[in-house]
């Protein structure tokens, strides 16, 4: 439970992180790219570079930046490793998530599942966290079960 609290807790000091340059945000992006024409998966890509599919839309109003979120999640890496696998829900401030996470929640309603492919600088960027080595691509599978 340790390892998940510091993966949402620290979001606000990985932004205080280096910069990436052009560059290597192509070369996030160009493997992202590999990685779902591989898995022959269709998704649509932000400006921020987060690619994600809504597999059920779920029902009611949007996620807002001010909800408290509960859900479940399974994260793991192109390669297939798992790094985190929430079956049971866990709750948090929509506003204290991982880029990518703020991003997608405000896409969603209750009920909603998504799949989503997070660039570093979404994620957790140069910082190494317990079994998430730096500049990791992320993917999750993640189900909303409820929103206060």
């Amino acid at each position: 439970m340790t390892k998940f609290i510091a993966l949402l807790i620290l979001p606000l000091v990985l932004f205080s992180c280096g910069t990436y340059s052009e560059d290597q945000k192509k070369s996030f992006d160009k493997q992202i790219a590999n990685y779902l024409k591989k898995k022959n998966i269709k998704c649509k890509r932000t400006d921020s570079g987060l690619y994600y599919k809504i597999i059920e839309p779920g029902e009611g109003e949007y996620i807002q930046f001010t909800d408290i979120v509960s859900f479940s999640y399974k994260g793991y890496f192109l390669n297939g490793q798992t790094f985190d696998n929430h079956k049971y829900p866990v709750e948090f401030s929509v506003k204290d998530l991982i880029g990518a996470w703020k991003e997608i929640m405000l896409e969603l309603k209750p009920g909603a599942k998504a799949f989503l492919v997070a660039p570093p600088t979404l994620g957790y960027g140069d910082r190494v966290l317990d079994d998430i080595p730096a500049n990791s691509i992320l993917v999750f599978d993640m189900e909303i079960k409820g929103v206060k």
